[in-house]
Formats: structure tokens, C-alpha cells, sequence
């Protein structure tokens, strides 16, 4: 072989190799990205997920986020190397390409950031959510194939085209996670109508039952379980399970649970916009309306105090006529509402005295609630709960008056307050080794966080310690509201970690604005970030609150 046969020969094998090494790159380059687009999509729909499958709040909450978190820095660098390969400056094209490919799998190498091994709450792949998932799926990959098509185009064949397609596919994960869901929507809807008038159906046949609608801003769910727990002494009794207080909730519970014989039917009526109320007494018309309390929650949502006040009024307006309502009396603007009932008004307070039902003596320790319950034909009884807090007083002082109308004595109904379990999360008591925990991680609201932190403030134990990322959906409230909350804080507690830096700051202004020292505030970027740090800071006897715990989507990553 002479010279030149043998340059030619060592051409070949190189040549040989490079198209070797550009196919084993381009594979893994498309698992990499691959992988990582998935990781991508996986979160947003997660998110949405999260936000109960509404656009709107996906959107709000998308606006909200820094734009690294979406525009990842990864994504400037992937595109200089698309750049690059367009433009072969100085190096031969295959040499050029390998290059590339081997930094595109350097960029796309981690998806630590979308890791969901911790969720809170984690994805479930219900079945709309694998609808959603497929329409995903779809638009994702036909990014990937205009990008392949444009790639197989070109002579010779360019990779440059094949990257860009990855790179819109997973650079637009949100917009497309986001489109999936608005081009669902009429489908979710038609299949969501058939589950309603499943339902409506499912209730005119049922003409023995007597159907309790629950609303307000807070303790619709302590509300709900104190009035199926003293009906339940005597009746057969249906109520919703944990918070399920929306459409797709209460038809689920009617068409698969709801039986004939059923006395009660007990339902929490939760809103977040205008209508919603109204809509669910269209599948469910309640006999009986009772009103929690009026409050500040959702008001990013319902854009005022005043919707707010209207939109729980719906209840009154679309409840059978002159059936009774029984009101929380401590709350003005629920005794608002309740003056445009059509039929009798039972009252409730822990501060009046001229109303129905009342609770006196209140005190609370360790082993729960004690209060004594005057009724006002002169009846009265001490009663004993584990639930915590006054406003669990007038939510136990509501149920009771439920099983008033029903001829239920005090005595009787007596047992069922003691057998009152707390929701979970609402302000649980537990301990744990020698470390007491009060659990209020439920979405938090100005009335019921500064409850919580009262509560706190009677432990003198060892430390008061409290965990809170803040209150959220409060408009533009939330800062002054959250500041507000701090200043409260400044001398009930003797620890706060706040988790969050952005969205605590005004927590902190608060504490600190009230004299309280800035060495015992702790800020931390997530729940489990202050797990670390209580474990340094817990001694025996300290007292742990847990206010708010945002869902994961919420915390705020490095």
C-alpha cells in the first residue's frame, strides 16, 4: 500500500469514526433532553395540577415566578451551540458537530431541579390528568418533529435543526403545559356536565333527604364534621370527606355514596369566584344554610370584601325558601347575610348573650377545650374537646344548633363534641418525643393564624416556636396582612422560621418593626429546609407551631 492509499485508508477510519461517535452523541443527546423535557413537562402539569386544573390561577402563578425559574440559563448556552453548528467556523463539520453534541449532553445532563421525590402533594395520575397528559405529549413532540423534519431537509444533514426542535419542547414547557390544558377544557367540561346531572338526578330522587349546605371563609370543614358527628347520635348521615367542596367533590360523593337511606346529607360549599355557590346549590339545593364566617380568603380571586360578602350570600339566595339558618353571631357581616333569610335564624356567639346558643368559661390546655354551652331556654352543659382554639368553640356552638333544630338536647350531643376528632392539619395536637406540636398547616387566613399564634403564646413549657411560609391569595392585602401577622407574632413567640425569603418578607418587617430580635428569625427556602433546622434548635419541652404549608410549587428554590 503506498502513501497515499494508506492517507486515504486513515481518512476513511476517521471519517468512519466521526459518524460513529455523532450517532452514539445524538442518542444520548436525545435521552438526556428527552429525559429532561419530560422532568420539565412532569412539574408544570404538577402545578396545574395543583392549582385544581385552572388556567387562570396556572397563569397568575407563572407571572408570579423570577424568570430564571422559567428561562432557564441553561438555555442561552444551548442556544450558542445551535448557533455554532450553523456556522462552522473553524473546524471541520463533523469535528464541529461532536463538539456540540458533547456540550448539548453536558447542558441537559440534570433534571435535579424538577425533582418531585419530596412532594407534599404528590402528582396524581388521575384520569383527566392522563388526558392532559397526552395532549401534552402531542404538542411537545411536535416541536421535537418539525425540528427533525427541518434537520432531515437539509444536505448534509443538519443536527443544528434537530437540538432547536428539543430546545422549544423544553424550553416551553409552561406555555404548553398551559395550551394543553385550554385546548381540554371543552372536553373536561362536557364530562364534568355528565357527572353534574348525574347527580341532579341522583338528588330529586332522594326526597327523604335533608341536605345541609356549609360556607364562609373559614371552618367549613370543622363545621361540617361537628354537624355529621351530632346528627350521627341519632340519624344515618352523609357528609363530604376532608375539604371536598367543589362541583367535582360533591357530585362524586352524591353518585357514588349517597343511598336511600340517608337522613342528612351535610355538604361544604367552597368558593373562589362569583357563581360558584350558586352553582353548587344547582346540583344540590340545601334545606338548611348555615354561615362559618366572613374573612379575607380568596380575595386575589373575588377582587373585593364586597364579592366576597355576595358570593357566600349565595347560599341564602339559592337555599329552599324559608328554610332555617343557623349564623355565626360573632361575625357581623355573616349576621348580614343572615337578615335576608326567609326563615328562622338560629344564632350562635361566644361573646353575645342574647342569642340561641352560647359558650362560656372557655379554657384550653394540653388535653384540648373545656367550655360550658348555655342555651337560651335556660339548658345548659360543660362540654370538653379536643379541638383547640375559640373558633373551634363556635364551630362545635354551630353543630349544636344543628342538632337543636332536630330536638337534640345538650346532654346528648354532649358525647359527640367529646368524640370530635380535629381535621388534620387544623390545628392538631400532638407530640412528638418530648416536643409538642400544634399542626394548623392548612391554608392559613388572617383570623386563623393569629388564633393559632394565641394558642402558642399560653405554652410555657420551653420554646414557642412557629414554621410559617405566610398567607397567600390575599390581593393586594397579602403584604400589609402578612406584616401585620409578623407584629402579632413579635412578643407570643420565641422562635420563627420563615420559609420563603420573598414571600415572608414582610413577616420579617413585621417581627422586627415590633422590637423583636432578628437572631431568633430563621429564613429558609423550604419546609424541609427548616426541618434541618429545628432539629438543631428543639430542646425538651419547646412547642412547635405549624402555620400554613404552602404546596410545593410555592417554595422557593436556589
Amino acid at each position: 500500500m503506498n502513501r497515499g492509499q494508506q492517507v486515504e485508508s486513515a481518512h476513511d477510519w476517521s471519517l468512519e469514526g466521526n459518524l460513529i461517535g455523532i450517532a452514539l452523541l445524538s442518542v444520548l443527546a436525545t435521552l438526556l433532553t428527552g429525559f429532561h423535557t419530560w422532568r420539565r413537562h412532569r412539574y408544570y402539569l404538577h402545578v396545574l395540577q395543583l392549582e385544581g386544573y385552572k388556567n387562570r390561577e396556572f397563569s397568575s402563578w407563572l407571572r408570579h415566578q423570577p424568570l430564571s425559574t422559567i428561562l432557564l440559563r441553561r438555555y442561552l448556552v444551548a442556544a450558542l451551540v445551535i448557533l455554532l453548528l450553523w456556522a462552522k467556523p473553524f473546524f471541520t463539520s463533523n469535528t464541529l458537530t461532536i463538539v456540540g453534541l458533547v456540550a448539548w449532553c453536558l447542558i441537559f445532563a440534570s433534571a435535579r431541579r424538577y425533582r418531585t421525590n419530596k412532594a407534599k402533594k404528590p402528582l396524581v395520575f388521575t384520569a383527566r390528568l392522563k388526558r392532559l397528559l397526552t395532549t401534552t405529549a402531542v404538542l411537545a413532540l411536535a416541536l421535537v418533529a418539525a425540528g427533525s423534519i427541518a434537520a432531515l431537509l437539509e444536505t448534509p444533514l443538519e443536527p443544528a435543526w434537530y437540538l432547536l426542535g428539543w430546545l422549544a419542547a423544553d424550553m416551553l414547557a409552561p406555555r404548553t403545559v398551559g395550551l394543553a390544558g385550554s385546548l381540554m377544557r371543552p372536553v373536561e367540561v362536557s364530562i364534568q356536565n355528565g357527572f353534574k346531572r348525574q347527580a341532579r338526578e341522583r338528588m330529586q330522587r332522594q326526597k327523604d333527604t335533608t341536605v345541609i349546605g356549609i360556607t364562609g371563609s373559614y371552618g367549613k370543614t370543622s363545621v361540617k364534621f361537628a354537624i355529621a358527628e351530632v346528627l350521627r347520635r341519632q340519624f344515618n348521615v352523609l357528609e363530604t370527606p376532608a375539604s371536598y367542596n367543589t362541583p367535582m367533590g360533591i357530585c362524586k360523593v352524591i353518585n357514588n355514596d349517597l343511598e336511600e337511606w340517608h337522613r342528612f346529607l351535610v355538604l361544604e360549599m367552597g368558593a373562589r369566584y362569583r357563581g360558584d355557590i350558586k352553582e353548587l346549590c344547582t346540583i344540590a339545593t340545601p334545606d338548611i344554610a348555615v354561615l362559618t364566617s366572613i374573612g379575607l380568603a380568596h380575595l386575589e380571586t373575588m377582587g373585593s370584601e364586597e364579592a366576597i360578602l355576595e358570593t357566600k350570600g349565595e347560599l341564602i339566595e339559592c337555599m329552599k325558601r324559608g328554610g332555617p339558618v343557623v349564623a355565626n353571631g360573632d361575625d357581623e357581616k355573616v349576621m348580614t347575610l343572615a337578615s335576608r333569610a326567609s326563615g328562622p335564624v338560629t344564632v350562635v356567639s361566644t361573646e353575645r348573650t342574647d342569642v340561641d346558643l352560647r359558650a362560656t368559661d372557655i379554657r384550653y390546655d394540653t388535653s384540648g377545650c373545656h367550655f360550658r354551652v348555655v342555651d337560651r331556654s335556660g339548658e345548659e352543659a360543660d362540654m370538653q374537646s379536643l379541638l383547640l382554639g375559640k373558633h373551634n368553640v363556635l364551630n362545635i356552638l354551630l353543630g349544636l344548633a344543628v342538632g337543636r333544630l332536630f330536638g337534640m338536647t345538650l346532654r346528648q350531643m354532649k358525647h359527640a363534641v367529646a368524640g370530635l376528632k380535629p381535621v388534620p392539619h387544623r390545628l392538631n395536637l400532638r407530640k412528638e418525643g418530648q416536643i409538642t406540636v400544634i399542626d394548623d398547616a392548612f391554608n392559613s387566613n388572617p383570623v386563623g393564624a393569629r388564633s393559632a399564634v394565641d394558642i402558642l403564646s399560653r405554652f410555657d413549657s420551653g420554646q414557642r416556636v412557629i414554621v410559617t411560609p405566610g398567607m397567600i391569595e390575599l390581593g393586594e392585602r397579602q403584604e400589609a396582612e402578612n406584616r401585620a401577622l409578623g407584629a402579632f407574632m413579635a412578643d407570643r413567640v420565641d422562635l420563627a422560621i420563615l420559609v420563603g425569603r420573598r414571600q415572608t418578607e414582610p413577616i420579617r418587617e413585621g417581627l422586627t418593626s415590633a422590637g423583636f430580635d432578628e437572631s431568633r428569625i430563621r429564613v429558609v427556602d423550604s419546609l424541609f429546609e427548616a426541618q434541618t433546622v429545628l432539629k438543631e434548635a428543639l430542646r425538651a419541652g419547646d412547642v412547635v407551631l405549624y402555620e400554613n404549608d404552602l404546596p410545593d410549587h410555592y417554595d422557593e428554590r436556589s
